[in-house]
């Protein structure tokens, strides 16, 4: 769940970002796992998924960080949360991430999907 004011705008980068509405200082927790908005999905689940239902799982979710019994899928706007390679948020310490430097109102979020998602190739 994204611990932010939030808002969804066309990216630069890809489709739909995730933008700052308010100034995030660095260190700041950005976003948490909330097992009580976010959904996990079981890998078996996923796995008989066919048509638009894999096709959706397969661009907004991912295997839990230590655990790929597992998709998550988050609630909010952080499904939309962009691939950098020079990234403001660490996703390393799932189930929080935290702002690698100040981030301004206005500024896209964006995090680094090898930090969750292991082997990551930008397509």
């Amino acid at each position: 769940m994204m611990l932010f004011k939030a808002q969804l705008k066309e990216s630069p980068i890809e489709g739909i970002g995730v933008f700052a509405a308010e100034k995030i200082g660095k260190g700041a927790v950005v976003w948490q796992f909330e097992p009580q908005f976010d959904k996990e999905i079981a890998r078996d689940f996923y796995e008989a998924a066919t048509g638009r239902l894999r096709d959706y799982l397969d661009r907004y979710s991912y295997f839990k960080p230590g655990d790929d019994s597992v998709l998550v899928l988050e609630g909010d706007e952080g499904r939309y949360l962009n691939h950098s390679t020079d990234p403001n948020t660490d996703f390393s310490g799932w189930p929080v991430a935290v702002a690698l430097r100040d981030i301004a109102p206005g500024e896209e979020i964006t995090c680094d999907y090898s930090t969750f998602c292991p082997g990551y190739e930008l397509y």
